[in-house]
């Protein structure tokens, strides 16, 4: 048995090891330019070492060495390399970027570097947390157990969420997926949110936070990556939230995480692979795109004894609503305990939110719920599906009712079944609440 003491030593080690610096300071030179990245030579340090290059009056811009070639080492500013010049000196800061934690980050938006964007000074935090995280042993780790109430009947009722889930939404683009978003973030039964934007429009940003985060702004940690950061600074941006999420795990709070979107954190790494000279393989995608996709969902989750969790929800883009074809989506789904498919057809009939609960599904959902909660969910799913498979006939006037029973059934609770579904955004809809809907919607309440 793995003791907590022991998991905080380990985590205490890994801390200790990625602020340790050379005390003997070193100085390399930029000797080349090659798109976004820079090629240093005259100092060693290993992959992932954060650096500071030398600017024009005694200013500094920090960059990461993402590899290295026979001679020298290969580094992406977080910032661009506009302004740098051949020559310039470099030097190596630490072995891995530590950024500081503390409560003092609920309420506020910061950037990909921790700057704030909120036009507030910068929050007071004192609690060193490594960029990339403590690995958990998965011996350790406490096991899924509860329900995560999200505040919203479809899900609660039908693919109920357990606590430290990971959770994929799959949705193209003009959905709905933003108002989900918002939805989940101000009912979600969490006591912190960690919102991660990656790759989002600017405009975006703010809207979310004033229109749809709102009441749940004071409990929650917005980290904003726009589309015109750097591929560096977009990936950092999602590491420093799921740092954030860990940091508040090991102070034994449940944490939501969201992370929009998972498809921009891997078209960054994409960049990143790409700029240093790895062989492109699934549409343009290096192969360690995947590993680092997998190795970023394993951060979430549920902690050791004595922790708290994380429940994670990463957003995936399918273009033309493809969810076979996108080799994110097919590496997603084989990670995660369980999808959320946004319906077009579903948006189109002012169905909202428009979740296909055919092909949306909940993995760990048998171990969570009663027995009679998932004997409703079952039935209303199979009413719901055949009445989907069948809709266009019913359409054209060629079903002629009693051929079917169950297609019978289907089409008189059709109506009941749909106001399981809807739900207006403003409105939190409990778990308890969800499955009372669910009865009355099959004819089977008390």
């Amino acid at each position: 048995m793995i003791t907590m003491e022991a998991v905080r030593a380990m985590a205490q080690e890994r801390v200790r090891a990625a602020l340790s610096v050379d005390p003997v300071r070193r100085f390399g030179r930029i000797v080349r330019s090659n798109g976004e990245v820079l090629h240093a030579s005259g100092i060693r340090a290993p992959v992932g070492s954060r650096c500071l290059i030398e600017m024009e009056a005694g200013a500094h811009l920090a960059a990461e060495i993402v590899g290295f070639e026979e001679g020298g080492l290969i580094l992406m500013p977080e910032q661009g390399t506009r302004g740098v010049m051949r020559g310039a000196r470099v030097r190596v800061e630490g072995s891995a970027h530590t950024p500081l934690m503390g409560p003092a980050l609920l309420g506020r938006v910061l950037d990909a570097r921790g700057a704030p964007l909120d036009g507030l000074p910068p929050p007071a935090v004192s609690h060193p947390w490594p960029l990339m995280g403590v690995p958990l042993n998965p011996m350790a780790r406490e096991r899924l157990a509860k329900p995560f109430d999200v505040g919203v009947s479809a899900i609660n009722a039908l693919t109920t969420f357990g606590r430290g889930m990971r959770v994929g939404l799959f949705a193209g683009s003009g959905v709905g997926k933003t108002t989900l978003l918002g939805m989940l973030a101000r009912h979600a039964q969490a006591d912190v949110v960690v919102l991660a934007m990656i790759g989002e429009r600017g405009r975006e940003i703010r809207e979310f936070i004033e229109d749809h985060l709102a009441a749940a702004r004071p409990r929650s940690v917005v980290i904003a990556s726009p589309a015109d950061d750097t591929a560096l600074g977009r990936v950092h941006g999602a590491y420093r939230a799921a740092a954030i999420a860990e940091y508040f795990r090991d102070q034994g709070r449940h944490v939501l995480l969201v992370v929009d979107s998972l498809t921009r954190l891997a078209m960054a790494l994409r960049e990143i692979g790409l700029a240093v000279g790895e062989p492109p393989a699934t549409k343009g995608y290096p192969p360690s795109v995947f590993g680092a996709l997998a190795a970023y969902l394993e951060r979430a989750g549920m902690g050791a004894a004595g922790q708290g969790s994380i429940t994670g929800i990463y957003t995936v883009l399918v273009e033309g609503d493809d969810h076979v074809g996108d080799p994110v989506a097919d590496t997603a789904r084989s990670v995660l305990d369980g999808h959320i498919v946004l319906s077009r057809a579903m948006a189109e009939a002012a169905i909202y939110p428009p979740i296909d609960i055919t092909a949306s599904l909940s993995r760990p959902m048998p171990g969570l719920v009663e027995p009679e909660h998932m004997r409703l969910a079952s039935r209303f799913r199979a009413l719901w599906a055949r009445k989907q498979e069948k809709q266009d006939i019913i359409d054209l006037g060629a079903y002629a009712p009693g051929r079917d029973p169950l297609l019978d059934e289907a089409i008189r609770r059709a109506p009941a079944m749909e106001a399981v579904l809807r739900q207006d955004k403003n409105a939190g809809v409990t778990l308890a609440e969800s499955v009372a809907a669910l009865r009355v919607a099959l004819g089977e309440a008390a």
